[in-house]
């Protein structure tokens, strides 16, 4: 490892600032205003972390070049390399130019060598992989994304009526099983890769929960639900740019689980930066196979077409370009405001119709889905909205102390036009049923102004759990407590109303079950603060200047000094004069050379070559060794 660093060291050395300069740009991680020499700068360059950080950052003809000079154990040159991987030298210099301007290899000489850290193994793929044909671009035009993000914006707000509703398990870990995606997917009529997006989406917005090994919405979905389309938009996007988790197609994975790395920020990050707001992609299978080719690392073709898939359904791509909401997101814009002016208002009237329906044409508002909601059932959520109107949803708003003419009025006020009569008929006709049948709570009583109807009540089989017997031609007694008997009845087809024991009519509200959310992870921080490009730059020119003979120390013993004082920390500095003076006049030198643990052995040499922090010189018996640098611990004349 030392000998790769002072031969990293020895190439930087030949560099001018800004190709000093061009290295710490792309390898922004190792940049310390701190760094005293290139040899210091040479010693981070080889840091494993990131050396396969800034791997992630080469394109695949890089990649192959790579893996072609670790295959060649470092000793390969550029005819060797092309013809092992059969391409032209300006295809070679293009992928070794990256491989250079990152300091992951270099020339030293003929050879060409690699750090040490790289992740290839040697493995070499034949032939060099030329980057695809350009993608092709035509003007953008304005295409709407409205439709599929207010899919999206509608598809959580179903899962969440959903959870609420039904169930949807959780596993201890807090992880949904695939076979569980599977089946709220047939009921919601959706494919299990977009129930898996919304399901992420609401998890990371914070809007479900997991309480008691099942999904419920949290007290934030309430308020989103409560808010326009726009916010909700935009919550819904702020939480698609911390997903962290990568799209596996194909393989089954449990929803909901925390991943470590950050495979999937890269894979989103990179994906929305490839589009522009001006140009459009004609065919987005080119774009994909750009992207694999650009960043095999964090890109491949199943994952990236679920990641653009991604954006086009939340709005940020539309007709392969950006639209003012993406723009918004990659810019780090005010994605609020891109968001509302992108939504149209939530609707906030329902076209009723004669067949007892209520269609609502875009996102309904929170008032209107709370009437739809209290007197009819929602049948169809596609490109429409559809309630419908029954004896049983009208029941359920009498239920909650409305009379006929509150509900009536209710509907008028969120209508188009006037109500059908048909609606007005339904609605009397169930308030006059209504309360005929009294429920009292004495473990229970089932009271009736009609003898008749309680004779048939009495009689139905389906009400055979109550034990329902007389105490008056007007009064049955239920075996079963009020709530299990007003059950009961309901399911029947009767529409009772239940009274307290003062005799006054029970208001029934549903508890809204919430849990809490799992709350937002942290973003990364970096210990200390990134230098921007100017502080880059002085950096190179520093390191540089410092080093490089001029007028004043420009001797070749001081240069000669310089480069040994970077590759040994052991000698003192007229030590390290005296080595660079044998060097550049030929004198023999005596040095203590570390060969093992504690073990110090002498030798009298006469220095012929310096390359690569390896010293090459003749020694007394007539023999020729090769010395490394870093293990020589003390130089004197010779007695």
């Amino acid at each position: 490892m030392a000998r790769r660093i002072n031969a990293l060291a020895t190439w930087l050395h030949q560099l001018e600032p800004d190709e000093v300069a061009a290295i710490l740009l792309h390898r922004r991680d190792v940049a310390d205003r701190h760094l005293r020499t290139l040899k210091d700068l040479a010693t981070q360059l080889t840091d494993s972390d990131s050396v396969h950080a800034v791997e992630d950052t080469l394109d695949q003809g890089a990649l192959d070049v790579l893996g072609a000079i670790v295959a060649q154990n470092n000793t390969g040159t550029i005819d060797t390399i092309c013809t092992e991987l059969r391409c032209s030298a300006a295809d070679f210099e293009r992928a070794f130019g990256q491989l250079k301007e990152r300091a992951l290899a270099w020339p030293a000489g003929p050879k060409l060598i690699a750090v040490n850290s790289v992740r290839t193994n040697g493995a070499v793929r034949g032939q060099l992989t030329l980057r695809p044909k350009t993608p092709l671009r035509r003007k953008a035009s304005a295409t709407s994304p409205i439709v599929a993000a207010m899919s999206t914006v509608d598809g959580v707000a179903r899962l969440l009526a959903h959870c609420e509703q039904d169930s949807f398990d959780a596993r201890y870990t807090g992880g949904v099983a695939t076979v569980e995606i599977r089946r709220v997917a047939r009921a919601l009529r959706v494919a299990d890769g977009v129930l898996r997006l919304w399901l992420e989406l609401a998890a990371e917005a914070q809007l479900v929960g997991v309480e008691r090994a099942r999904l419920l919405p949290t007290r934030q979905a309430d308020d989103w639900l409560d808010s326009q389309p726009g916010i909700r938009l935009a919550a819904l996007v702020k939480a698609w740019r911390r997903m962290d988790w990568r799209p596996e197609p194909d393989q089954a994975r449990a929803a909901l689980r925390d991943y470590t790395g950050s495979a999937g920020l890269a894979l989103r990050q990179s994906a929305l930066a490839r589009f522009s707001a001006q140009e459009a992609f004609v065919n987005v299978d080119e774009v994909i196979t750009d992207l694999v080719w650009s960043r095999p690392a964090v890109h491949d073709a199943r994952a990236t077409a679920a990641v653009i898939s991604e954006m086009e359904s939340l709005g940020l791509v539309a007709g392969g370009a950006l639209t003012p909401l993406g723009v918004a997101v990659r810019n780090d814009g005010d994605v609020e405001a891109a968001a509302s002016e992108l939504m149209p208002q939530a609707t906030e009237k329902a076209a009723f119709q004669t067949d007892m329906t209520a269609v609502v044409n875009g996102l309904p508002s929170p008032s209107l889905s709370a009437t739809l909601n209290l007197v009819a059932d929602l049948e169809d959520n596609d490109a429409a909205r559809v309630w419908r109107l029954s004896a049983g949803s009208i029941r359920r708003a009498l239920d909650t102390g409305l009379s006929a003419d509150e509900v009536l009025w209710r509907l008028g006020v969120v209508s188009e036009a006037p109500l059908p009569q048909v609606i007005e008929y339904q609605v009397q006709d169930v308030a006059r049923r209504h309360g005929q049948l009294t429920v009292s709570d004495v473990t229970s009583c089932v009271r009736a102004e009609d003898p008749a109807l309680l004779q048939e009540i009495a009689k139905s089989k389906r009400l055979a759990s109550l034990k329902l017997r007389f105490l008056a031609p007007t009064v049955l007694a239920s075996a079963q407590p009020m709530a299990e008997t007003l059950a009961a009845l309901r399911r029947a087809g009767y529409a009772p109303t239940g009274l307290d024991a003062s005799e006054q009519s029970i208001v029934e509200r549903v508890e809204r079950l919430r849990a809490p959310a799992r709350g937002e992870r942290r973003q990364d921080r970096w210990w200390r603060a990134e230098l921007d490009d100017l502080e880059l730059t002085q950096l190179a020119i520093r390191l540089v200047e410092q080093e490089r003979p001029s007028a004043g120390r420009g001797t070749p013993r001081a240069s000669a000094a310089r480069m040994l004082r970077d590759q040994n920390v052991f000698l003192r500095d007229e030590e390290v004069m005296i080595l660079a003076s044998a060097l550049v006049s030929g004198d023999r030198v005596e040095i203590g050379y570390a060969s093992g643990p504690r073990k110090i052995d002498t030798y009298v040499i006469l220095p012929t070559k310096h390359l690569e922090g390896v010293l090459t010189a003749d020694c007394e018996d007539g023999s020729t060794r090769e010395f490394d640098i870093g293990h020589v611990r003390k130089v004197s004349l010779p007695v």
